[in-house]
């Protein structure tokens, strides 16, 4: 199972969470967020993949935001078209486009997008664009049948593993840690991640 801790800024603390098992780490180009990186942290992962995440923002934009975070993920927020996600992967980067769910027919747009993605991501409804720190339905997924492999967000905190342990999906691929874990915005608490992602991967072998 991936994990992916999204949120970072601070160059001390990436540190720090690239050593928690964590798989893929996440960086939020997105300037109403709290999370929002506003230029390079002076310390990059080095062992683990980058994903930048982006809302309506332009291709150059990306592109720009690709190079100096040397992303090897893009991760669209917003609404954008599957045209968009086929350009990003033709530049080298992988993509995964996330979709807010509140019901099983919110679904149905991931069928425009199977051809263009390398990953979904499901998260929660909210006012703005993720980081609503709530859990979603995920029963709602019984009803994803695509060939797309998806993570789950929304609400994941420490004491989550229960749940984390009943759900079953055969596209299920990983989850996605960011406000649960959160000491302030931006600021993981790294034994938290450390003792949830140990867990974690541990029970995933029997789940």
């Amino acid at each position: 199972m991936i994990v992916k801790v999204c949120g970072m800024r601070n160059a001390e603390n990436i540190r720090q969470v690239e050593q928690t098992g964590a798989d893929w780490m996440g960086f939020i180009d997105y300037e109403r967020s709290p999370r929002y990186l506003a230029g390079i942290p002076d310390y990059l992962p080095e062992s683990i993949l980058k994903v930048g995440v982006f809302v309506q923002a332009s291709l150059p934009r990306i592109q720009e935001r690709i190079a100096a975070w040397r992303l090897d993920f893009v991760q669209l927020h917003g609404q954008e078209t599957p045209a968009l996600c086929r350009q990003l992967r033709q530049t080298g980067v992988k993509v995964i486009k996330a979709f807010s769910l509140r019901g099983p027919e919110d679904l149905q747009v991931t069928d425009d997008y199977l051809q263009d993605c390398d990953y979904f991501l499901f998260d929660t409804p909210c006012a703005g664009y993720g980081g609503s720190g709530k859990t979603f339905d995920w029963a709602l997924l019984t009803h994803y049948q695509g060939s797309v492999p998806f993570l789950l967000s929304g609400g994941l905190n420490p004491n989550s593993l229960a749940a984390l342990s009943t759900f079953h999906h055969p596209r299920w691929i990983g989850i996605d840690l960011n406000s649960g874990f959160e000491q302030a915005p931006g600021l993981k608490d790294v034994h938290a991640l450390s003792s949830f992602i140990s867990a974690f991967k541990h029970h995933t072998y029997n789940f």
